[in-house]
């Protein structure tokens, strides 16, 4: 049976979902096969497997980065924020229902045989699985539920590394007020603290790494620096849609909706030396770019309507009209069409007019489109290139226009007119093909030749990321005292 470590966080962003890649990528390296593991995600960016169902992208990034295929037992339960009260509930990788918080809370403890049978299938399988927590153990008033923290750790025997973000400030009241809040059973189960995202001088913080030893009775384990590396973040509230746009020849603006799903579709864009993005979220940030992109979202009724109220909608409308480009992405390419219609109550509206600007028409339906695709680009200027992606989505789309690209079973997919490009495909610029082709079109619209610099392989490139990670973790965490601690434990 395999052996196991936990991680935990004080707080969201502490950087469990990277500890926990680099774990993983690391173990792969010294020859174990190591599996992910995160009872309950809650994100709105996903994956989908090869058997097309839905996981959370960041144990998909984790599987990755220990070199096995991403799958669904990885993340059993995963909920999709439909509101600011209320989520989809997927199990297992397909959709449940819709849950209100209160009611979600009244009936989680009724997954625990999911996630257990999801965890000992793993463990028949792998040598090591790397367990990610949620949030943080010290929310006390969800405790007595708890399926994703000290609940699990319970439920599967894991030892557990607690880290603390010192980037934020107030690390060492992070970590001492988390352990404070625990119980004495779950203290026990803490085999080391770690301090992520260090700058500086460890020398100079080694007072307070005695201090925090001495008031916890836990080894610091690590003190992790920050360090640069281009790994898809976990959801949409990540610093990668904070950070100032850098400026390159191309600009690219990214409408930044209320409820953006699977942002890192645009991860190639910004590699691309000749491509700027950046994220935009009021009407007078719009400028003047050289292509517009509205992205994925998990309410496109609701974010088509803050679109239309914000002030975003008329001038992205004014962009287009002066023949600026815009590229919609599953919900943004269902907001391109003339009309959306929600017979069945899947979104908020019954119909709701869109942008117009492709003779399109979406229905919302019940079932979800789970799929991973294949398909070569037949629009205009960007025809020619291979792409791979997945479908997520609610809904379908018809109506009379050219499509975007046709997938390898010979099937139309998208629409596309002049200016105007709709697809349901995420992942699609990452084959490299298409990011290419669309620098090459947007440099020559601009008078630019295009470039000899081209992009890495973004296989590779993602490899060299993960190599990357674990060099840095495997420089500033004490392995042997994580492993030693795995053997005592020894699992369920």
């Amino acid at each position: 049976m395999a052996e196991c470590i936990m991680v935990q966080g004080t707080m969201s962003g502490a950087g469990k979902s990277l500890l926990a890649a680099a774990l993983c990528r690391i173990f792969r390296q010294d020859g174990l096969r190591a599996a992910p593991f995160k009872s309950q995600n809650m994100a709105l960016n996903s994956y989908i497997t090869l058997d097309g169902l839905e996981m959370g992208r960041a144990q998909a990034v984790q599987a990755q980065a220990a070199g096995v295929e991403p799958d669904v037992r990885m993340n059993p339960i995963l909920l999709k924020p439909s509101s600011d009260s209320g989520s989809q509930l997927i199990v297992m990788g397909k959709v449940r229902g819709n849950y209100p918080a209160a009611e979600y809370y009244k009936i989680k403890k009724d997954l625990i045989p999911d996630i257990l049978d999801a965890y000992r299938s793993l463990e028949r399988e792998y040598d090591v699985i790397v367990i990610e927590g949620a949030g943080s153990p010290a929310e006390i008033n969800l405790r007595d539920d708890d399926i994703a923290n000290m609940g699990l750790a319970e439920l599967v025997n894991a030892p557990v590394l607690l880290v603390g973000d010192i980037d934020r400030g107030g690390v060492f009241a992070q970590l001492y007020g988390t352990m404070e809040l625990l119980r004495p059973e779950e203290r026990e189960r803490i085999v080391g603290t770690v301090i992520n995202k260090f700058r500086g001088d460890e020398e100079i913080l080694r007072p307070g790494l005695d201090m925090i030893e001495e008031k916890t009775g836990v080894p610091v384990l690590g003190v992790i620096p920050y360090v640069q590396v281009d790994i898809d973040e976990e959801d949409s509230l990540a610093p990668e849609l904070e950070r100032e746009a850098v400026h390159k020849q191309i600009d690219i603006a990214v409408i930044r909706f209320p409820r953006i799903s699977n942002f890192t579709d645009f991860s190639p864009l910004e590699r691309h030396p000749a491509l700027g993005v950046r994220y935009v979220q009021e009407a007078d940030q719009l400028g003047r770019p050289d292509l517009v992109i509205l992205p994925g979202t998990k309410s496109t009724m609701e974010d088509l309507l803050w679109l239309r109220q914000s002030g975003l909608e008329s001038v992205v409308l004014q962009s287009v009209s002066r023949g600026v480009p815009v590229l919609g992405i599953c919900g943004g390419y269902q907001m391109l069409c003339r009309t959306l219609l929600d017979p069945s109550g899947t979104e908020k509206e019954d119909r709701l007019a869109g942008l117009g600007l492709l003779d399109m028409e979406t229905e919302f339906l019940p079932q979800k489109t789970r799929t991973r695709v294949r398909a070569d680009v037949t629009a205009g200027p960007l025809a020619g290139a291979a792409v791979e992606g997945y479908e997520i989505h609610m809904g379908q789309t018809r109506g009379n226009e050219e499509p975007f690209c046709v997938l390898s079973d010979g099937q139309a997919e998208g629409a596309a007119r002049e200016n105007v490009f709709g697809t349901y495909l995420h992942g699609l610029f990452d084959t490299g093909e298409l990011t290419e082709k669309l620098a090459d079109w947007l440099l020559e619209r601009r008078g630019i030749s295009p470039g000899q610099v081209h992009m890495e392989d973004s296989r590779e490139y993602r490899q060299r990321q993960y190599d990357l990670l674990a060099q840095t973790v495997r420089q500033s965490l004490d392995l042997p005292a994580v492993r030693r601690a795995m053997e005592k434990f020894g699992g369920m």
